[in-house]
C-alpha cells in the first residue's frame, strides 16, 4: 500500500498513515519516507507505541545513526539509555525527574531555544526521530520552523547578504544565552566551536534554507555584536507564526524532522512531572564547510 501523507502544518509537516513501524519496511516504503521528508521536512507518526529496539530498527532502515556521546552533561555512568539514543528526557538513571537546580536539567532547558540538532558538530545531523514514552499533564510541546519558507520570504537584498556567510556554532553559545556558564575545562574543550554555513541547499530538491540555531554565536569576519544582531533578526524573521508548527504530544507519537531544513524548540512543562522523550539521529553526509 502506498504511503499516505497529509499536510497538517502551515507550509510544511505531513502526517503519515498506513505504515507499520514495528516491521521491516519495503524498499519502496523507505524511499517514500525520504521523499516525504524532502517535501514536508517534518513527518508525524501518531500513536506508534514502539519499544527501543523497534525505534532503533526503523531508524537504521533510513541510514547510519549518529551516536549520542558527549553532547550533554550526563556522565557515562549516569546514562539511562544506550548511546544509540539521545536522552532528551528530564529523568535521571533512577527514572526520577531532575531537581530544579540540577545542572544537567539547567543545561538541558537550553533546548527551549530554537536550534538544529548537532549543528555544534563538524558534521551536523540529518534527521532526528523523537518518540514520546511519557508526557507531562500540560506543556512540553515541540515547535518547528520551516527554514525553506523563511528563506523564500527574504527580500533580494537579504538573500544576497546571507550568501556565503559562515557561522561558529557551539553549545557554549546557546547555554550562555540562558545564563548557564557552569562548565568544567573538559566540557569547554568538548564544546569548542565548529563552522557551519548560514545558507544550505538541499541535495535532492535544490531548495535553499537558512541554517540558523541558538548554537550560532558569531559570523566569521564580522564584529561579534553586529553578527549577533544580524542572526537575531534572521531568527525573529524565521520563527514568525506563518512558518511554525506546534506539535501537541500524545504518548506513542513519533516525530521525524530534517535538521537541514528546520529548526525546533521544546516548550516548558511542570518541573516535577515526567517527560520521557527518546531520540535517534541520522548522521549527516559531511561537514557544511570544507
Amino acid at each position: 500500500m502506498a504511503l499516505k501523507i497529509k499536510q497538517i502544518g502551515p507550509c510544511f509537516v505531513g502526517e503519515v498513515n498506513d505504515i507499520d513501524l514495528t516491521k521491516p519496511l519495503l524498499a519502496d516504503d523507505v524511499a517514500a519516507v525520504h521523499t516525504g521528508m524532502d517535501e514536508y521536512a517534518v513527518l508525524v507518526f501518531r500513536g506508534r507505541k514502539l519499544d527501543n529496539d523497534q525505534h532503533l530498527a526503523f531508524t537504521r532502515q533510513l541510514g547510519p545513526i549518529e551516536q549520542a556521546i558527549g553532547t550533554s552533561l550526563r556522565a557515562a555512568t549516569d546514562y539511562r539509555l544506550t548511546t544509540d539514543f539521545a536522552d532528551v528526557s528530564n529523568l535521571d538513571k533512577e527514572e526520577k525527574p531532575f531537581a530544579r537546580d540540577d545542572r544537567r536539567r539547567l543545561f538541558a532547558i537550553g533546548n527551549q531555544l530554537w536550534h538544529s540538532d548537532s549543528s555544534f558538530k563538524a558534521t551536523p545531523a540529518k534527521y532526528s526521530l523523537l518518540h514520546a514514552h511519557s508526557i507531562p499533564s500540560k506543556g512540553g510541546n515541540t515547535e518547528f520552523a520551516d527554514m525553506r519558507a523563511a528563506y523564500d520570504a527574504l527580500d533580494d537584498d537579504m538573500k544576497r547578504q546571507v550568501e556565503g556567510l559562515i557561522c561558529e556554532h557551539s553549545q557554549l553559545y546557546s547555554r550562555g544565552k540562558i545564563g548557564f556558564s557552569d562548565f568544567t575545562d573538559e566540557e569547554r574543550e568538548r564544546f569548542k566551536s565548529v563552522r557551519q554555513v548560514l545558507l544550505r541547499t538541499h541535495p535532492v530538491t535544490g531548495r535553499k534554507s537558512l541554517y540558523l540555531s541558538s548554537h550560532a554565536g558569531s559570523i566569521q569576519g564580522w564584529p561579534v555584536p553586529e553578527a549577533n544582531i544580524f542572526l537575531q533578526n534572521l531568527l525573529e524573521h524565521a520563527t514568525q507564526r506563518r512558518f511554525v508548527y506546534a506539535h501537541e504530544w500524545r504518548v506513542g507519537d513519533l516525530l521525524m524532522w530534517d535538521n537541514r531544513q528546520t529548526m525546533h524548540r521544546a516548550r516548558p512543562f511542570p518541573v516535577e512531572e515526567r517527560r520521557d522523550m527518546r531520540r535517534t539521529t541520522l548522521a549527516g553526509d559531511g561537514p557544511t564547510v570544507p
